[in-house]
């Protein structure tokens, strides 16, 4: 394989790389989000610098991806904290656990989505909306939701994914320190809300030390929704250097 060959590739394996190098679109992405409230300190001992916090509050979401282009269905699961970066005010991607291989690597390469591997599963039994995540063998959370006990205003929903979005995207150097350390900035906007409710709900958090979600405690929960949409995710854009900064 020539050199100007290698440098045309996305990704590697160069003959097979892990992702597939087009923009995914996502048709019935189905979520559970469920806001509540932790403790303070703990939350902002995990907030980066030069984001800020209002309240101290964290939703914890399963995505359930009913089909996405080269991906295929797969399940998300993490924790997402709402914001500030300066004035506007958004949401950071604290952390995401997923089933997909190839979603994993594209959204750590392609973007700075701080993806890693667990078994998040999303479906309705006995009149709830059940959203768990385990890693390996063991549970790391479970949350109900009353099953669409009411519906929800389809722009306060899209409003609701639609926030700037921050991330931290880092790139080691060969020596272990970063290449490349920066905030990151993306949100979603060719979205289409299909449906959309909202209902009681309950959330447990179980310590696992790979997967650390119970760090941020549950001490009230908040709100709940259940979404179903079709979405394109967008490109990101630095908005801060670590490196320039320290």
């Amino acid at each position: 394989m020539k050199a100007s060959e290698v440098a045309r590739r996305l990704a590697t394996p160069l003959t097979a790389p892990a992702w597939a190098p087009v923009r995914s679109r996502f048709t019935d992405r189905e979520y559970l989000n469920i806001v509540y409230r932790t403790d303070p300190e703990a939350l902002r001992a995990v907030v980066p610098e030069p984001l800020e916090f209002d309240e101290p509050l964290v939703r914890f979401e399963v995505m359930k991806m009913g089909d996405s282009t080269s991906f295929g269905p797969y399940t998300e699961s993490g924790q997402v904290i709402p914001v500030r970066f300066g004035e506007e005010r958004g949401e950071y991607l604290h952390a995401m656990y997923l089933d997909n291989t190839a979603a994993t690597v594209a959204g750590r390469e392609i973007s700075a989505y701080p993806k890693t591997a667990g078994s998040p599963r999303l479906f309705a039994e006995a009149g709830a909306l059940v959203g768990t995540l385990d890693v390996g063998t063991q549970r790391v959370a479970t949350g109900t939701m009353g099953y669409k006990h009411y519906a929800m205003d389809l722009d306060e929903a899209r409003a609701e994914l639609t926030l700037p979005t921050y991330m931290v995207k880092i790139v080691p150097g060969y020596e272990r320190e970063p290449r490349v350390c920066e905030l990151v900035r993306t949100q979603i906007t060719d979205i289409t809300v299909k449906a959309a409710w909202t209902g009681p709900a309950r959330l447990q958090l179980f310590q696992h030390v790979l997967a650390p979600l119970a760090d941020l405690p549950v001490l009230e929960v908040i709100s709940a929704s259940h979404i179903v949409t079709d979405l394109t995710l967008s490109g990101i854009t630095p908005v801060f250097d670590y490196l320039r900064e320290r």
